[in-house]
């Protein structure tokens, strides 16, 4: 039971020198790579974001990862997601493979049932993103999308509901891609 509450302070010393310096390490990793490291632009930031958690509570605690691998874990998680971002940037048939893409769940006041099954989201959920934009009636929302973040975003109705913003959303009622595309070309 005494192992249980302390084992030894070898340990409490290796963790106490430890701790500090990983955190450096992370900061510098992430100064080094850009904020989008920290972010939960899309699943594979969260994965790298939840990644790095791990190794850093591993290298922290467990005695059989030292310091420098435990540092190069991170930073070559995070020289990966860089490049990886940098890739992406150019190649649109690589993001199609490792973005999500914003979904759209409401257009013009009207549930879009089959979006919704696909997505896995709730009306309560919908209708709790139109509240916090303090809006009263579903049927004064032009449209709700369920961006790449998990986040809603809400488009209240106006007299002008161009909606060039919808241009790379999917789930689209039918005909509205394409007439978004003709507006956007023309």
């Amino acid at each position: 039971m005494e192992k249980f509450i302390f084992d030894n302070q070898d340990n409490l010393i290796r963790i106490a020198f430890t701790a500090p310096l990983i955190y450096a390490i992370v900061i510098l990793g992430i100064r080094l790579v850009g904020k989008r490291s920290t972010s939960q632009m899309n699943s594979f930031d969260w994965i790298v974001t939840v990644a790095v958690g791990s190794l850093v509570s591993s290298t922290i605690i467990l005695k059989s990862i030292s310091i420098l691998e435990g540092a190069f874990s991170i930073f070559l998680l995070l020289i990966m997601q860089l490049i990886l971002t940098k890739i992406l940037s150019y190649n649109t048939v690589l993001q199609k493979l490792v973005r999500a893409t914003p979904q759209l769940l409401v257009y013009e006041g009207k549930y879009l049932e089959d979006n919704l099954i696909t997505e896995r989201v709730v009306k309560g959920e919908i209708l709790s993103a139109i509240r916090h934009r303090g809006i009263q009636n579903i049927s004064d929302v032009h449209a709700v999308v369920l961006e790449t973040d998990s986040t809603f975003s809400v488009i209240k109705s106006t007299d002008n509901n161009d909606c060039f913003t919808l241009q790379d959303v999917d789930g689209l009622p039918e005909g509205l891609k394409e007439d978004l595309e003709k507006r956007n070309a023309g």
